[in-house]
């Protein structure tokens, strides 16, 4: 978008370069065509391309801001950018100094299941949710910039005292394994720069200009962490919203809002209010639901598109009434010629339970419909794990997918044994698998300890032997299931998991995950025209080399004509033409367990997700609240949430019986029908 097409606001964003600058970017507001052209603005003032750091807080936004940047300035001049979140920037300073932290070079970054486990041993466990548990007051921690010590003189209970003991442990594992988790991709370039002036002043040469989106999703070691990168200069435009930060519950602070004009008291704040999204209709009861918490930055959205259709009240009987109230919606909107396409709908909701009841509602309308935020098959954990054996059989140097295989399944090889190997290999600056079969290591463990480590290296050598000279789907299959067999996986699935059920389905994943990837190592006969074919062969190795490009693909795929069942913490970020926002009821939105007492602080932070659920829809919203509901096994009385209330929504404004809405979409049906028959009569007569 041309610089000129800029309305005021946007304009004044891009070119303040004097000092500090946020950005109150209100939603649809368009806060990612000024951060690109403040980018271009930049390189206009003389700034370097290598000299710019603009930072998101998804791969995907990251991607979209690159590609928006690449048409804007060209490639040539996007490719130097630092474009990235905060994890990746994190990864290339630690990559850079992480010997100053005592990191070796390559060491790993474990993801959220390697960690569960590390945890699990760490914590003397097989209860994978207890381990969850740790897991998440850990990683809150860790965000919070709080070291082990420091976490057991906050902890509250027995429950969190006995969290902080597990950290410890935990975090000697990461360090024996030269390995670091994603809070620490964070924690550790922060602890870096603070301590240490001369790399705080390499990164703040380097990176001389700042921009970061999202910033009301911030917590307290981001924020240290850019202020340790922008230092006394304090170049950079922080964009965000304080009414769209709904993601306290994972360590997010509004109060990095507040902190910024304490710490930069020269700091330019300037909203943007003009939204490019959804109509005046929608954008009202946005503003007047908001308009409740107190105000940190004053700002009302409006638009140009008018007032478009009235948000519509829909009041169902119960979960699955409301299901089909959604379904007559969607079908009554594409019978109508509103919406064209299926992805132009997105059923909302508080929670990932209640999508249940719109998928088999759908499923019976025949509609097409995907779960965001839904598991994929390849996040599952003992597809990641037969994943990390294979890339060790491609990569001998990739010691996450070595730390992954050599513990899973259990060899009786512990964490003290993997600390000594991961010390050795940091020491002679070589992979851990190098490492196994070199002379010296025998003077830093024992012959037994030795012994396990040579029989698993040599098995690894054997197998890559056999992956490389294995062709065909056949032979492939019989390869992997006597892999699976000799480490004896399928016993350790049902030994680590209490319920048989589950382990017996994820063997069957497992299995589905030999036959997947036997079938790409080809070999099959097909026949046509009489004649016999056979597809092109490729060993087990080859298929191993290309597997993550294939699951990449994969995971990717076309964007398909799928009506969208998200949840609202999902959905920031994103806008549909016709959006349903399901159960807006007391107890579901604002979301409230019998036990918990709600405060202020966490009333105001479920306001802001329904604000964000209103605010993704650009032409037609409507609200749903039950008369009853579930609650646990029990039906209650559905309380209409005081959301709805807020909404202030007039009187004029349609508030939908479903019953007129079901007789009206009948006779449409019957009308398009009738004309369809008559149309038909008229041809036969011509005939």
């Amino acid at each position: 978008m041309a610089e000129n097409t800029l309305n005021p606001a946007q304009l004044a964003a891009v070119h303040h370069l004097d000092g500090p600058c946020l950005v109150i970017a209100g939603a649809g507001s368009g806060k990612t065509r000024v951060i690109t052209q403040k980018i271009a603005r930049l390189l206009q003032a003389g700034y370097q391309s290598k000299q710019i750091a603009a930072i998101t807080f998804t791969n995907k936004a990251s991607q979209e801001m690159r590609e928006r940047a690449k048409h804007l300035i060209g490639a040539r001049a996007a490719k130097d950018l630092v474009i990235s979140t905060f994890h990746s920037l994190g990864v290339r300073i630690l990559r850079q100094e992480g010997t100053l932290v005592g990191l070796k070079e390559q060491f790993s970054i474990l993801d959220s299941d390697d960690v569960l486990g590390l945890l699990r041993d760490a914590g003397g466990t097989v209860d994978a949710n207890q381990a969850k548990s740790w897991q998440w007051t850990i990683s809150l921690w860790k965000n919070q910039g709080l070291t082990p010590k420091q976490a057991m003189m906050i902890a509250k209970d027995d429950n969190e005292r006995a969290a902080a003991a597990v950290m410890e442990r935990y975090q000697e594992r990461l360090a024996a394994y030269q390995a670091v988790d994603f809070d620490d991709l964070i924690s550790l370039p922060l602890r870096l720069l603070e301590s240490n002036p001369e790399a705080r002043g390499r990164w703040q040469d380097q990176l001389r200009y700042v921009l970061v989106d999202e910033y009301q999703d911030t917590n307290a070691v981001q924020y240290d962490l850019l202020k340790q990168l922008v230092g006394k200069r304090a170049m950079f435009t922080a964009v965000g919203d304080d009414d769209q930060s709904i993601y306290g519950w994972r360590g997010a602070t509004i109060e990095n809002l507040k902190r910024l004009p304490v710490d930069f008291p020269q700091l330019k704040v300037i909203p943007l209010e003009q939204n490019y999204r959804s109509t005046g209709a929608i954008l009202r009861a946005a503003n007047n639901v908001i308009a409740i918490n107190p105000k940190l930055f004053q700002k009302t959205l409006w638009s140009d598109f008018g007032d478009g259709d009235p948000v519509k009240l829909i009041e169902a009987d119960g979960e699955e009434h409301e299901a089909e109230r959604a379904v007559s919606l969607i079908q009554a909107l594409m019978a109508d010629g509103k919406a064209k396409e299926f992805k132009q709908f997105a059923i909302l909701y508080r929670a990932n339970h209640q999508a249940r009841i719109f998928e088999q509602a759908l499923r019976r309308a025949e509609i097409p419909y995907k779960v965001s935020g839904g598991q994929s098959f390849f996040d599952k954990s003992e597809i990641k794990d037969l994943c990390a054996w294979l890339r060790l059989l491609v990569n001998q140097d990739d010691d996450p997918a070595f730390l992954r295989a050599i513990t899973t399944p259990k060899r009786g090889i512990g964490h003290q044994t993997l600390g000594a190997l991961s010390q050795f290999s940091g020491r002679w600056k070589c992979s851990m698998f190098e490492s196994l079969f070199a002379e010296s290591l025998a003077t830093v463990m024992t012959t037994r300890a030795l012994g396990s480590l040579h029989e698993f290296g040599r098995y690894i050598t054997d197998l890559e032997f056999k992956a490389k000279t294995t062709s065909g789907n056949k032979e492939a299959k019989a390869l992997l299931l006597e892999w699976l067999k000799d480490i004896g996986y399928e016993q350790h699935l049902y030994d680590n998991e209490e319920n048989e059920k589950v382990a017996a389905a994820r063997w069957n994943n497992v299995l589905d995950f030999v036959d997947w990837v036997a079938k790409r190592c080809g070999g099959e006969i097909t026949q046509d025209s009489g004649s016999q074919f056979e597809s092109e062969k490729q060993t087990v190795l080859q298929v191993a080399q290309t597997i993550s490009v294939i699951l990449s693909m994969a995971e990717r795929g076309d964007e398909q004509d799928q009506v969208t069942l998200t949840t609202l913490h999902a959905s920031k970020g994103l806008e549909w033409p016709h959006v349903f926002l399901a159960s807006v009821n007391e107890g579901l939105l604002p979301f409230k367990a019998d036990d918990e007492e709600m405060t202020a602080q966490r009333l105001e932070e479920e306001r802001r997700l329904m604000y964000v659920g209103i605010t993704r829809a650009r032409t037609t919203l409507a609200v749903s609240t039950l008369r009853r509901r579930k609650k646990s096994r029990e039906l209650v009385m559905g309380i209409p949430s005081r959301f709805i209330t807020e909404m202030r929504l007039n009187e004029n404004e349609v508030k939908e019986d479903p019953r007129e809405k079901l007789k009206r979409l009948r006779e449409t049906f019957a009308a398009k029908g009738a004309a369809s028959t008559a149309a038909q009569a008229a041809e036969g007569k011509k005939a």
